[in-house]
Order: C-alpha cells, then structure tokens, then sequence
C-alpha cells in the first residue's frame, strides 16, 4: 500500500496547510540540523526549519547530498518569503512499507498515482482578505492542537491568485501549487459559506 504524503481530509472542515517539495536540504551548521534551507531542482532557495519528528529521521536516514520529497507546512508574511517547516520526508521504499522491488519505479510517477505533483500544498482555512489589485488572497489556518501553547496559534497564509470579495469569511479548500517563494492558486472549493458569523 503506498502511503500519501498527504493524507486525505478526515473533516469537511479540517485547516491544513501542508505540501510536498523534491530538493536538497542543507543545514545553515552542521552541529545544529534544524535551520537551513532547501533547494529544488532550479536552485531556489527556501528557508527551512525541521520539526522535532522529522529531525530523527533526517539524522538517521538522510544524505544531505541527495534530494528528497519533503513533507511541508509553509509560512510566509507576504508573497515573496515562504518558509517552510519540514514535518515529514516522503520515501516509499526507505521510510514506508512500500516492497522494495518496486524501487525502479519513478517517484514523481508514484506521485501522479497519487493525484499529487511536486510543488502541491493542500490549503484549507477561512478566507480573510482579499487583494484585488494585487491579485492576492489571505487564508487564516487554525491550529487542530488541543493545547493552547504559543507554536499552535493560528496563521495566516497569503497567496497569489484572484478570488471573490463575495467570498469573504467562506471556509475554502485551495489547491495551490508552490513557484519560487511564493504559494500560487490553482483551483478552490468553497466547503461552507461565511463561517465567521457562525
């Protein structure tokens, strides 16, 4: 059974926002692997932090000079700084119960299976603010965690593409596919109107 690096929604109203990138993790020191960045295959760089889960896996099973599908929560503040926070790194054959005699098999072939393409990120949130002039969108992401710590507060996403004021406040599921450091709009679905007011 291969395992989807992006798990199917459990709730109709279930934030996330979470994708898969193919690149190269390099770390900004060498004693300290949780800071970096990662580079894809056109060299853009993005800022990269490596979460807790993660960091064992990339100490144990990582090369540092090959490339991986890592699993991505992004960040940004505005449409030309994305950061990303590894959560995850998607190997069907090392890491998954995926038989090993399959590995002749292309990953990004895996990934069509899948429905997915490299550079996809899952969005779903409130949509709070939209931009017509410059053709950007702000999605608010609340955090699923029961615990009420500072690291699990909600957040914004803004990403590039063109919606309707009329939507504003809709829980939205977006489709967006990551360009250099900025997150893109692909297609949406409207999950439940105006949530705000409820």
């Amino acid at each position: 059974m291969l395992k989807n690096p992006i798990p199917q929604v459990t709730n109709q109203l279930q934030y996330r926002a979470i994708g898969i990138i193919n690149g190269k993790f390099t770390p900004h020191d060498v004693d300290q692997l949780n800071r970096g960045f990662l580079t894809d295959d056109k060299g853009e760089k993005i800022e990269t932090v490596v979460l807790g889960k993660a960091l064992s896996l990339l100490k144990k099973y990582i090369d540092l000079n090959k490339n991986y599908y890592w699993i991505v929560y992004p960040k940004n503040k505005n449409t030309q700084n994305l950061h990303l926070q590894v959560a995850g790194i998607w190997d069907p054959y090392q890491l998954n119960d995926f038989p090993n005699d399959s590995s002749k098999t292309n990953f990004s072939e895996l990934l069509d299976e899948l429905d997915l393409k490299d550079n996809y990120f899952s969005i779903r949130g409130e949509l709070v603010f939209v931009n017509t002039k410059n053709k950007e969108v702000v999605i608010k992401i609340c955090s699923s965690s029961k615990l009420k710590n500072k690291k699990n507060k909600n957040f914004k996403l803004v990403i590039k593409g063109e919606l309707s004021l009329e939507l504003l406040n809709d829980f939205v599921s977006l489709d967006v596919r990551r360009d250099g450091n900025s997150l893109q709009l692909l297609k949406y679905e409207v999950i439940e109107k105006k949530i705000s007011k409820k």
